[in-house]
């Protein structure tokens, strides 16, 4: 008879994420200058799925590392999402009007704010991930700058949108399309989990596999919105929905069609739970990093 004790995502989560908010809260100022501070906390605060805040928690209790470090780097990490979000709904980019089910930044604040809290957010990120007490050892702090910096850089974030912005009408190969996902969207999701190894000391094995989970959900996740932009209405999402169709821009689902991309998910899902059975990390410390997965690949939105 099996006598393990079912792991409870929700409750797992309800803890991380109401850390994660205080934390939010307590280090996105109010009183920036002229307003900034509203439009910085407008961005980050009271929505979103926060799944890479709990990539990061989840990954440093995988190899029982430091909380505290963990807490910074969930926050960072957010505060990255979050400025992209805010530079990428910009009319020069996607020049999108709805976010997380409510007005984007540039559109309640204006464009020059907008693009300004983006700035600050991101400025913001590497101050947390270096305090200056002993918290986190500089050794750690180094390594968390390194891998938050590479996966937001031309590497990850800013080149994917890049080739993004000029795949727009143009037919990509299945490769291309991989390659552009994994730079926009896998990048800061595998950065999350690394940066959760980072917070502790594992061996090269364990970081290897995670990394190998890290980027399978990285791209499944973006998989699924390709499919969700395409089956989901707008008040579910949270967000514009149908936007990349009618702009023209190529999608797993354009390219493999429906039924093809969430076979595709599935099999991404598996690559990722099998990465962690190669980790050589106890069962009952990943537990969270395969319910997450799950939960990317089967959401609703």
């Amino acid at each position: 008879m099996d006598t393990r004790v079912k792991f409870l995502l929700r409750e797992w989560s309800a803890d991380r994420l109401a850390q994660v908010e205080r934390a939010l809260d307590a280090w996105v100022a109010e009183d920036a200058p002229a307003g900034l501070g509203d439009a910085m906390r407008y961005a980050v605060l009271d929505g979103g799925k926060r799944l890479r805040p709990l990539l990061v928690m989840a990954a440093c209790e995988a190899v029982d590392g430091n909380a505290g470090a963990a807490l910074r780097a969930a926050c960072a990490v957010e505060l990255i999402h979050a400025y992209s979000l805010v530079h990428d709904d910009m009319p020069c980019m996607d020049n999108d009007i709805l976010r997380r089910g409510k007005p984007t930044v540039h559109v309640r604040f204006g464009q020059a704010q907008a693009m300004l809290a983006g700035d600050a957010l991101q400025a913001l990120a590497f101050e947390l991930l270096t305090p200056e007490d002993a918290s986190v050892p500089a050794a750690t702090q180094a390594a968390l700058c390194r891998l938050l910096a590479r996966s937001a850089g031309y590497e990850g974030m800013a080149g994917g949108q890049a080739i993004d912005l000029a795949s727009i009408g143009r037919a990509l190969t299945e490769a291309e399309l991989r390659r552009m996902h994994r730079l926009k969207t896998g990048a800061l999701l595998q950065a999350s989990v690394a940066m959760g190894a980072a917070c502790g000391v594992a061996d090269p094995a364990a970081v290897a596999a995670l990394n190998g989970y890290g980027a399978a959900l990285g791209l499944a996740f973006q998989v699924v919105d390709d499919i969700l932009d395409m089956t989901a209405d707008s008040a579910t999402l949270g967000k514009t929905a149908g936007k990349d169709a009618a702009n023209d821009k190529p999608t797993y689902v354009s390219l493999l069609g429906l039924e093809p991309s969430r076979v595709y998910a599935a099999q991404l899902l598996a690559e990722a739970l099998g990465a962690l059975d190669t980790s050589g990390l106890p069962a009952g410390r990943t537990e969270a990093l395969r319910a997450l997965a799950e939960m990317v690949v089967n959401r609703n939105k």
